[in-house]
């Protein structure tokens, strides 16, 4: 018997399978690796030792308005260690700097108080300037050119004003960006929405290029990097985390060096080689990724990429925030099938593209071609089921549903933790 543990909200389910019936479990060696150093210390030595950069305090110094970008709540960050140590740093090199801690929420929802205290802890939330973005508020933006995709770029006036823009975050396999971190702190992140919904259209959705771990001609990529170049990116702090959330690497420096570096320490880590099944199992990682369903397509995309044509994909998803999209939602409750929703999107020009029109392309796709079973008891079940997946309320009845349709025999491949690998051919 083989015994996994799946993540799921704050904690991990476990799963016993038979050896018979496993074909793969494909998990990064993140979650084992093992750091020389506690993660204080991995966070401090990357900004002594920045990547095509000057030192941050030495890029502080004289600088009268400094804006520090940071990530929602939707992404584990962990900035109860990192947001600290960069304030310090900043205020060596400038004790008397205007720091403004700006919430890159990108398309979502704004970070609710409790939120923030949640991730930055109440010392930075009583004492910080946080302000959160709106994609949606003309006037917190200011246009400043074109994307190479045609679309106009707009972006937070108060990010564009700063003497120095610095940003925070993770990096980790991103399902159709190739990887997060860098410039998405930008774009998406503090992008208006007519920016996001062109970088995000169905053209460039449905590139080969834009897929897990691709960087190389990803349209969305090419879009992302002008952003961030456009809006002066000047300095950035991402970390690799495990299935803990911890912090097992550190990068610091410039917005395009470090993130390269990044990148590539993630790529060493998390590639895996597919192993199709009849059945393949896999999660969103546990919170705060696995919030809604918007999110939890993300891990979808690991199942789909180790998959048979006809393979049955189990996700584990806690969604206590619902659907995480009204119109995401809609698209789907509204259409007879996946089908319907593809083609309406297909024939969006990159102009009309609809908000969360990326998410549904994608899920559209999964569905397409798999059953997908969401299991949650934290979800009201007719949202799943009005989005035209199956419903099952724990890993063992959504198991039983899959052997059934599939045969007592059928084989299983496991992805514990669905965003954290590039599954390759």
């Amino acid at each position: 018997m083989t015994k996994v543990k799946i993540p799921y909200s704050r904690e991990f389910i476990p799963l016993d399978i038979p050896d018979k019936n496993i074909e793969g479990i494909l998990e990064s060696t993140a979650h084992h690796f093992k750091p020389d150093e506690d993660q204080e210390s991995l966070v401090k030595n990357a900004l002594e030792n920045p990547i095509d950069s000057l030192l941050l305090r030495e890029l502080a110094k004289g600088k009268e308005k400094i804006v520090l970008i940071t990530s929602d709540h939707t992404r584990p960050v962990p900035s109860k260690i990192t947001l600290p140590i960069l304030l310090e740093e900043i205020r060596k090199g400038n004790p008397q700097a205007d720091i403004t801690i700006l919430i890159a929420t990108g398309f979502h929802r704004s970070t609710t108080r409790e939120e923030m205290i949640d991730k930055f802890g109440k010392e930075i939330v009583d004492h910080e300037k946080i302000i959160n973005h709106d994609c949606r508020d003309q006037q917190q933006l200011i246009k400043v050119g074109i994307l190479p995709s045609g679309g106009e770029l707009w972006l937070n006036k108060l990010a564009m004003e700063a003497d120095l823009l610095l940003s925070e975050g993770f990096i980790e396999p991103h399902f159709f960006a190739g990887f997060s971190g860098g410039r998405k702190s930008v774009l998406p992140g503090i992008a208006g929405e007519t920016t996001v919904l062109s970088n995000h259209c169905s053209k460039f959705i449905s590139s080969k290029h834009s897929r897990t771990g691709s960087l190389k001609e990803n349209p969305i990529h090419r879009d992302m990097m002008f952003a961030a170049k456009k809006a002066k990116l000047s300095f950035i702090l991402n970390v690799v985390i495990d299935n803990q959330k911890k912090i097992i690497h550190a990068v610091a420096g410039d917005s395009l060096g470090a993130h390269q570096a990044g990148c590539q320490f993630v790529e060493d880590l998390a590639s895996v080689k597919a192993k199709p099944a009849d059945i393949v199992i896999t999660s969103n990682g546990g919170y705060p990724l696995d919030q809604n369903i918007y999110q939890a397509v993300k891990g979808m995309t690991a199942a789909e990429a180790s998959s048979k044509k006809d393979s049955l994909i189990i996700i584990a998803a806690a969604c206590n925030d619902g659907h995480g999209g009204q119109g995401f939602y809609e698209t789907f409750r509204n259409a007879s099938g996946p089908q319907e929703v593809m083609e309406e999107i297909l024939k969006t020009p990159m102009e009309k593209t609809k908000p969360d029109q990326w998410e549904s392309q994608i899920l559209a796709r999964i569905l397409m071609e798999h059953e997908v079973i969401l299991v949650s008891d934290q979800c009201d079940p007719q949202i799943i089921k009005d989005m035209h997946m199956s419903y099952a309320k724990s890993l063992e009845e959504a198991l039983d549903i899959a052997r059934r349709k599939k045969g007592k025999d059928a084989k299983i491949t496991l992805i514990p933790d669905g965003v954290s690998v590039i599954v390759k051919k």
